[in-house]
């Protein structure tokens, strides 16, 4: 940010100025929320100075953008990071206290932003945050979603899905920008002409919705930067008929009005149903039309013609949800600014790159060609003829080959393939760990990489330290200044110099004292929603993450239901308390996972009535899990529970945050646990179960669920415990599903193959917390390798290798 547009000596009577232009005669008559609103507007008016400031200087070097495409942008809540970017908070903090309120006061009137679900969304806030820290030009664009994605409540035991209708309490941060407005159509019929050796497009009969945006403005602490991020709202773009209308036209109107904002009502609706699915595909259209409409508009705003785009600009397909980018940008070249095919293609593969995220076939986003058809019709016939000049090339290259063709076919079996879409259409090809971009070269597409493999590359993950770090755990960051000194905030592979206190028995007490510290702060936090106080002396086993059989939270719970029969056969007095904490959201319309959650809430319930170990084992479910819970959560954590199968994680950046906080890794060689057990050592993490070529093996070989069950005693114990009732709840349709196999294979996912391998490595770990200073060693060591999973680093790989940026100094 550029301080000679922050004077914080001013910011105190920037507030009480706010503070009078939402009517409060006197400073000492306003509410907490008359201030927090006050102080959310005076720092948004020096963010949009800075952003202003920023702008200008880019264009006056002609600096190059990356616009990052994403459906989710988990931000979480921004009145601290914000007022810290800016210099502003001890400004802040002394000013309401004079009033008797405190800046904590303020931020737990906050609501988090309801703008993503998960890693997906909490990566690219992440990118967000470096981008403007490292000064790099850029705008993310996404949905403002209303009613987020849902807000979690446990009833009954069951997961019940609420609107999560944030904007009246979050979005403060919301800057309206109506002048910047455009329209996107639907459906319609759409006649093609050949005139002049030229085709010609007449759309006709279609749905137009108007796209508003709303920017959120991203500053970078200590930089020199500040970005936009700007989320688009559905609006209907026709008027509402007054009373000399008829009453048909009245309710038509009506009708599509709802429609249109149903665009931006939900973050990823339900798609077991051909509405949803319909609602699904029009919000990525949505999104990408609007954008690029902005994109192309800015563009020449800045007195650039359409040839210099990619000079000036790259775009990124954050996973496939944007990837209808590809035919939406052809569309506007050819039919609105009359390029050729040649030429718009051309331009296409120079502006865009894509990051895979997934290996999971569902998540491979596929959509049926009669809906896609129907909905977005020219946008169909650009996919087809994409697809036939591309299958054409193939043919050339592997004649007759029409199995390999249809692999790599953009539509096929009636499906139009995003994944294949995204990737024939961009310059590069990323995947998000080592391991995961591995596995993409051999396998999701290894006949892409066999046509092209410079096209591949990896960038593994990273989290921004300062909210995982600086903002979420103050004591550690403290003991960290004082250690090390503060080069770490700007340059995080500082982190490493921590490794010179090893032996150093005074600072590593003092690390141990840090982890209670922050253990006591989420008991109170827990308590405070109604669960019961938590010992501090216990040990925190934490799995947070979206609720998924491949993510094996199931594992998690055999593990437990083994340990409590154990204590039950032999109890012990002497033994040390163990909480297992999970955080989690089932997508609404996912079965399986939904009973999961239900599994676990029951257990709990079980253990917490069960005399023999209700001092010992605990699990709790923490309800709504969200980014201001994990800022809690994270610090206080002993171990990080990370063992999805292998093969089946890109990367993870929960893992990440957890071990950015000292807890170490309890994880599958999977994902980014491969590269963070290589910066911390192995004596540092406990690694267990098959790696990616043995479960590849055990599959071609026959996997045999019911081996594992019959030949291990304690894995027997706790399967057969599903056949019992659990807090009052049938799950034996859990154990069939891990030995019976209810649709396809008994457990897909290799839980009982990896069960043994997991509880010996879960009870080194619980056997190596008895020593104190050996505790706090591997602490250290991963909070020392830590720094090469920042998001900065990322970043700087991005703009460096794949949208070739260049950083705006002053």
């Amino acid at each position: 940010m550029n301080k000679d547009l922050i004077q914080p000596a001013a910011f105190a009577g920037a507030m009480r100025a706010k503070l009078q232009m939402r009517g409060v005669a006197a400073p000492e008559e306003a509410t907490a929320g008359q201030w927090y609103a006050a102080t959310a507007l005076a720092a948004r008016e020096l963010l949009d100075l800075g952003q202003r400031d920023f702008a200008v200087r880019t264009e006056a070097v002609r600096g190059k953008r990356v616009a990052y495409l994403c459906m989710e942008f988990l931000l979480g809540r921004l009145l601290v990071s914000t007022l810290e970017a800016l210099g502003v908070r001890e400004e802040a903090e002394e000013e309401l206290s004079r009033f008797g309120f405190s800046l904590s006061d303020l931020y737990e009137l906050e609501r988090d932003p309801g703008l993503g679900n998960g890693g997906l969304g909490r990566l690219a806030a992440c990118f967000l945050d470096s981008l403007s820290e490292l000064s790099y030009p850029a705008i993310g664009y996404s949905l403002c979603y209303e009613a987020g994605l849902f807000r979690q409540r446990i009833v009954d035991g069951e997961q019940v899905e609420l609107p999560d209708d944030w904007i009246p309490e979050g979005g403060a941060w919301l800057i309206p920008r109506p002048e910047k407005s455009v329209t996107v159509r639907f459906g319609g019929l759409v006649e093609e002409e050949f005139r002049d050796g030229c085709l010609h497009i007449t759309h006709t009969e279609y749905d137009e919705v108007r796209a508003v945006p709303y920017d959120v403005l991203i500053p970078g602490a200590n930089g020199d930067a500040v970005n936009v991020l700007r989320l688009w709202r559905a609006r209907d773009a026709g008027h509402r008929p007054d009373g000399s209308e008829s009453q048909a036209g009245y309710v038509k109107a009506l009708r599509a009005h709802s429609a249109a904002e149903e665009l931006t009502r939900q973050l990823y609706p339900p798609d077991h149903h051909e509405e949803g699915k319909l609602l699904r595909l029009c919000q990525q259209y949505f999104l990408v039309s609007a954008s690029l409409q902005n994109i192309i508009a800015e563009h020449f705003a800045a007195g650039e013609s359409l040839s210099t785009l990619p000079e000036r600009m790259a775009i990124h397909l954050n996973d496939t949800h944007p990837a209808l980018a590809v035919p939406e940008l052809m569309r506007i070249l050819m039919d609105q600014y009359s390029h050729s095919w040649d030429a718009a293609f051309g331009m296409v593969t120079a502006l865009f790159s894509y990051t895979n995220h997934t290996v999971m076939p569902e998540a491979l986003e596929c959509w049926r060609v009669d809906l896609f058809r129907v909905k977005l019709p020219r946008i169909f016939s650009i996919v087809e003829e994409i697809n036939r000049r591309m299958t054409a090339a193939l043919f050339d290259v592997y004649p007759g080959d029409w199995d390999r063709i249809s692999r790599m076919a953009v539509i096929a079996y009636g499906q139009v393939r995003m994944a294949n879409l995204s990737v024939i259409a961009s310059h590069t090809v990323n995947g998000v760990s080592r391991l995961h971009s591995e596995i993409l070269k051999t396998s999701v597409f290894s006949d892409f990489y066999q046509y092209s493999p410079g096209k591949f590359t990896n960038v593994t993950n990273g989290i921004t330290h300062r909210r995982w770090l600086l903002q979420a755990n103050r004591p550690l960051s403290a003991l960290l200044d004082e250690s090390i000194g503060d080069g770490y905030r700007a340059d995080p592979s500082r982190l490493r110099e921590l490794l010179a206190y090893r032996e150093d028995e005074a600072l590593l007490e003092r690390l141990l004292a840090v982890k209670r510290e922050n253990k006591e702060r989420f008991s109170r936090f827990l308590s405070a929603r109604g669960a019961r106080p938590i010992d501090p002396d216990a040990v925190f086993d934490v799995q947070i993450k979206r609720l998924h059989e491949y993510k094996r939270q199931l594992l998690n719970v055999l593990k437990i239901m083994s340990l409590w029969q154990e204590l039950r056969d032999a109890p012990s007095d002497g033994r040390r308390p163990i909480v297992f904490l999970f955080g989690a959201k089932a997508a609404p319309g996912y079965y399986m996972a939904k009973e999961l959650i239900r599994l676990i809430v029951a257990l709990g319930e079980e253990l917490a009535r069960d005399p023999c170990v209700r001092d010992l084992l605990r699990v709790e479910f923490c309800e709504d899990y969200n980014v201001s819970m994990a800022e809690v959560l994270v610090p206080a954590a002993d171990i990080s529970e990370q063992i999805s199968l292998a093969g089946k994680e890109a990367s993870g950046t929960g893992c990440m945050k957890l071990m950015m906080n000292g807890a170490p890794t309890l994880g599958t060689r999977d994902g980014a646990n491969v590269e963070i057990a290589e910066a911390v050592g192995e004596e540092n993490v406990y690694m267990f179960g098959l790696g990616n070529r043995e479960v590849e093996e055990l599959w071609s070989a026959g996997y045999d669920a019911r081996l594992y069950y019959r030949t291990s005693p304690r894995l027997r114990v706790a399967v057969d415990r599903l056949y019992s009732s659990i807090g009052g709840k049938d799950f034996s349709h859990i154990g069939d599903y891990l030995i019976a196999g209810l649709s396809a294979v008994a457990d897909p996912y290799m839980c009982l193959a990896d069960f043994e391998s997991y509880r010996v490595a879960f009870d080194r770990a619980v056997l190596d917390y008895e020593d104190p200073i050996g505790r706090a060693r591997r602490s250290l060591a991963n909070i020392a390798g830590a720094g090469y999973f920042s998001s900065d680093r990322s970043i700087r790989q991005y703009a460096e290798e794949i949208w070739h940026l260049g950083r705006i100094g002053r």
